[in-house]
């Protein structure tokens, strides 16, 4: 579908979108765009319904396959290209950084999956096939209706004179193409850069990138607190331990610093003990 992922407004397609999928093996198919309609929400704020597109395929290579779009929109000047990533198998990490020949293309240069609330993501942005340099890189995340609509009142009333700063986040690509942002919310992430020619329409490349929550999930840090209160109690043991060594050698012909050295051993040989438990 076609619009603003963060306000969750939608458009009608203007064309049928090509669609391919690049399997792991490299083999690439062409897949055939079915026309459907989606709910959404235009810019007055009306709800109603909107020509969309989809398409599938069946996985049946391990490894990461690639689907690629290209959409063209001739009232919005643009050619937009998108790749999406889909993993298959456990650490079969391969392919997720393949070039598919795209005009605008996103390289990631870390792989799109896996990734936390937090991470940094970085690529390279390619016009064809060259290094895109000096381009905008906008970054957006998608919101479903609702909490579009929720957000962006939020953000109107916080930033009135510049509500969409929050929406869209912008970086530029340097002299060889690269970029660099952190994704600090968990959901669907847009990154695209764009070919803003002097004449014709503008060339843009999206990479769509998940993100996780974070990891492990927040509910489960009682099991830090936990080795945390176990790791207290050993040092504690062991400092006991070593007064009582002290003590018992006091007045014997022991190497002089003998209880520090047997207390920094102990609290050592806690930390052992409880980062094994953990």
């Amino acid at each position: 579908m076609w619009g603003h992922p963060y306000e969750h407004i939608l458009f009608d397609m203007a064309s049928a979108p090509e669609v391919s999928v690049m399997k792991p093996d490299g083999t690439v198919l062409q897949l055939t765009a079915t026309e459907i309609a989606v709910d959404g929400m235009n810019e007055e704020g009306e709800l109603g319904t909107f020509k969309a597109y989809k398409a599938s395929f069946t996985v049946d290579q391990p490894g990461d396959s690639v689907v690629f779009v290209k959409y063209e929109d001739e009232d919005e000047n643009l050619i937009d290209y998108t790749k999406a990533v889909i993993h298959c198998g456990e650490e079969t990490w391969f392919g997720w950084d393949a070039n598919v020949g795209q005009q605008t293309e996103i390289i990631p240069y870390m792989r799109p999956y896996g990734m936390e609330e937090g991470f940094v993501f970085a690529g390279k942005a390619l016009y064809d096939g060259k290094a895109l340099a000096g381009a905008p890189v906008e970054v957006e995340i998608y919101h479903t209706l609702d909490l579009g609509k929720e957000i962006v009142e939020t953000a109107e009333g916080m930033f009135p004179y510049d509500a969409p700063m929050v929406f869209t986040r912008l970086t530029m690509s340097n002299a060889n193409g690269e970029f660099v942002y952190t994704l600090d919310e968990p959901g669907i992430w847009f990154v695209g850069g764009t070919m803003e020619p002097e004449t014709g329409r503008n060339v843009r490349g999206v990479f769509i990138v998940p993100i996780l929550d974070e990891f492990p999930p927040e509910e489960e840090s009682s099991a830090t607190s936990a080795s945390s209160a176990e790791l207290q109690k050993a040092v504690d043991e062991a400092k006991a331990a070593a007064e009582e060594a002290k003590a018992a050698s006091e007045g014997t012909s022991s190497t002089p610093g003998f209880g520090v050295i047997l207390a920094a051993a102990g609290i050592l040989g806690a930390l052992f003990l409880a980062i094994r438990r953990k």
